[in-house]
Formats: structure tokens, C-alpha cells, sequence
């Protein structure tokens, strides 16, 4: 791998924002869409289990009633693509075992050289499970996956806008995320930004360094 240099990094970040209005007539190319895709597959999250579902809009029925059920935001039917980020409900030891398989599986090792690991996640899976934090530790796993995809976006020149203003039952009844288990946690709009959205000239408001980073 070739490592892109700090400047490419930085200003990719300073050219990201939320991206408000998107210019409804550019389509992102199938080969970066590819690779958007790949960085959502690729997302880390804690053991590796990727308790997700990321659910690629392309149905233009659907996509005109998400508007009514995301507080009347346009974005999902005037951008390129539009992904709603889903958590996987009630996470099993059936799920746990997938996962445990499909190492195996693409490491060329067997099952039972991985039932410490195995023994050590369903450990934390029983603590939570006791706690009644589950479905919100795998909620929160789904957030590593956004970031990672907005940046992976920005660093193409893609522009996104998140999206946690949505009736998130609504949208899990739509896309049939209830039936199969999941639940949904955000959108998140792909596509490029519209010379009408006066957000995109806004600078970028954060705080000093010194105010959000600590060194000990």
C-alpha cells in the first residue's frame, strides 16, 4: 500500500461538510461506487463481528416516501445514492458461530482451533446480554462503519451528508429491515453537493486543538 500524503488527508476532511442540497443530475461512477461499497464491507468493528447491514436504496418507489418519514429532508431523493446504516437486533450465539465459520473459512483453519476466541466473545455477548446494552453496543458499532465510509467518500471527492433525523421505524418497515432482524441507526447521502447549497461556502466551525486533545 501507498500512503497518501497528510495534505491529501487534511484537506479532504476541510472540504467534507454535511451536504445539505445535492445536484440531483450527477450520478457517482459505478467504479467509485465500488469502492465506497468496499470501504462500508471493510468498516473495523469490536471482534470483527459486524453486527450490520448497510441497505443501498436504488428503489426510486421507496425513495420518494423516505422524504415524509426523514423530518421532510430532500436528500434522499436528490442525491446519487442513499445507504440506511442497520445493527443487527438481539445478536445470537447463532451469529457469533457465523462469524467463528467465516474465519475459518477465509483463514484456511478449522473451527475448533478458534473456540478460545469464540469462548472469549460469547463472554462479552453474555455481559451485555445481562446489562441489557446489546443492541445498543451494536448500534454504536454501526457509527464506525459511517465515519469510515464518509471518509472514504471525502478522499474521493464524494460529498455526504449523515443523517440521524430519520423515524427509524418507519424506515425499517420500508425496506423490510423488522422481518429480517435489523433495526435501522442513520442514512447517509452520497452525490455531489449542489452550487445552490450555501452550506458549502460556510467555513468549518471546531473547536481549538487545545480544547478537544489531551496529551499525558
Amino acid at each position: 500500500m501507498q500512503a497518501i500524503s497528510t495534505n491529501t488527508l487534511t484537506e479532504a476532511l476541510h472540504w467534507r461538510y454535511a451536504t445539505k442540497k445535492f445536484d440531483p443530475t450527477r450520478r457517482i461512477p459505478e467504479g467509485q461506487w465500488m469502492a465506497i461499497e468496499e470501504s462500508m464491507v471493510l468498516s473495523p468493528s469490536s471482534f470483527g463481528l459486524q453486527p450490520w447491514r448497510f441497505v443501498v436504496v436504488d428503489n426510486r418507489e421507496i425513495l420518494e416516501k423516505l422524504p415524509a418519514v426523514s423530518w421532510g429532508q430532500t436528500q434522499p431523493v436528490e442525491c446519487s445514492h442513499y445507504v440506511v446504516f442497520a445493527y443487527r437486533r438481539n445478536l445470537s450465539v447463532n451469529d457469533v458461530d457465523r462469524f467463528v465459520a467465516r474465519i475459518a473459512e477465509v483463514r484456511g483453519v478449522s473451527p475448533e482451533s478458534l473456540e478460545g476466541y469464540r469462548g472469549f466473545i460469547l463472554g462479552s455477548h453474555k455481559a451485555a446480554e445481562e446489562k441489557g446494552t446489546l443492541d445498543e453496543w451494536c448500534a454504536r458499532q454501526v457509527y464506525l462503519a459511517i465515519g469510515e465510509t464518509m471518509t472514504a467518500a471525502a478522499l474521493l471527492g464524494i460529498d455526504t451528508c449523515p443523517m440521524e433525523g430519520i423515524e427509524a421505524a418507519k424506515y425499517d418497515t420500508l425496506l423490510g429491515l423488522d422481518a429480517e432482524g435489523y433495526a435501522s441507526v442513520c442514512a447517509v447521502a452520497f452525490g455531489y453537493r449542489s452550487a445552490e447549497d450555501k452550506h458549502a461556502a460556510l467555513p468549518k466551525v471546531r473547536f481549538a486543538h487545545s480544547d478537544v486533545l489531551k496529551h499525558l
